[in-house]
């Protein structure tokens, strides 16, 4: 085979002709091929892991066997493990995973024996293993305190509506309050009510219910607003005003939010006739530092 270079068309001298070893020096394939090449050659090996599997987990070290990790087929775990997937080492030789350690071993305690992390860690196990995706310890960790009270409780919530837009709206008032006053603590009216439409005592008697029918027109001359910043109600649930004053101081502490609360009277607004509003009035004092 003839090699043309770029050079000229014309005939080459014998002193200017490559030689055959030469041209094989020059086209001869690297011997190790580049990081492109073995991306598109050679696919990557299955990783092998040992039977006990030293682990490096946000910095803290654990070591299970194998098959601990490999439990439950739909985790992340088992799926992080099963070799189709490249773990990196650290120094030492440990698998990493790049999550804070804290409550792993209690990961690790499920998955060796079933056994699950005492009340005060159940919040923050439950998150761990919605991370891994451990379908088997979600559905424990929900059966017990304090997950169990949390479910009815949202149960009851998911009767308000807007309730966590108010929650928001609440924060937000009074963060500006504070921060126009250059004050430490702000206060807000919220008004708290189960009853769509008010009654009065002389109804009581003609009605098995607290809650009746009343006709559209008539629904309409009970239209009203009450002056507060934030309004929560109506519900239909046994669950009362003092319940729901409860979730809200709860929601908002779980949030690092301080807040006191009293009532500090009714809605005297005069609707129709001999009915009046009579909601309640919360004043709430939220605190920033």
């Amino acid at each position: 085979m003839v090699v043309v270079t770029g050079q000229s068309k014309a005939s080459a001298t014998p002193d200017d002709a490559m030689s055959s070893s030469d041209a094989e020096d020059d086209f001869q394939e690297p011997a190790t091929p580049t990081a492109t090449q073995a991306g598109q050659a050679l696919p990557l090996l299955p990783q092998q892991f040992p039977e006990v599997v030293p682990l490096n987990v946000g910095g803290m070290f654990f070591t299970t066997r194998l098959s601990t990790l490999r439990r439950y087929e739909d985790t992340m775990l088992a799926a992080m493990f099963s070799g189709r997937h490249y773990i990196p080492t650290d120094a030492e030789g440990r698998y990493f995973i790049d999550r804070d350690g804290t409550y792993f071993g209690d990961i690790l305690n499920f998955l060796r024996s079933g056994d699950l992390p005492p009340r005060e860690r159940v919040r923050s196990v439950y998150k761990e293993a919605q991370y891994y995706s451990i379908g088997p310890l979600l559905d424990n960790l929900e059966d017990i305190q304090p997950l169990k009270g949390e479910k009815v409780r949202q149960a009851f919530l998911g009767l308000m509506p807007y309730y966590k837009d108010h929650l928001e709206r609440i924060i937000e008032i009074a963060k500006l309050r504070a921060m126009q006053r250059k004050a430490r603590f702000a206060k807000l009216k919220v008004c708290v009510f189960k009853e769509e439409m008010p009654i009065t005592p002389y109804e009581c008697p003609h009605f098995n219910s607290l809650r009746f029918e009343r006709s559209e027109s008539e629904a309409k001359l009970f239209e009203h607003h009450c002056e507060v910043d934030v309004s929560f109600g109506p519900w239909e649930a046994v669950a009362d005003v003092y319940d729901l004053l409860h979730c809200i101081v709860s929601d908002l502490s779980a949030r690092g939010i301080t807040v006191e609360h009293q009532c500090i009277g009714v809605c005297d607004k005069h609707l129709i006739n001999h009915y009046y509003c009579k909601r309640p009035i919360y004043e709430f004092k939220i605190t920033w530092w």
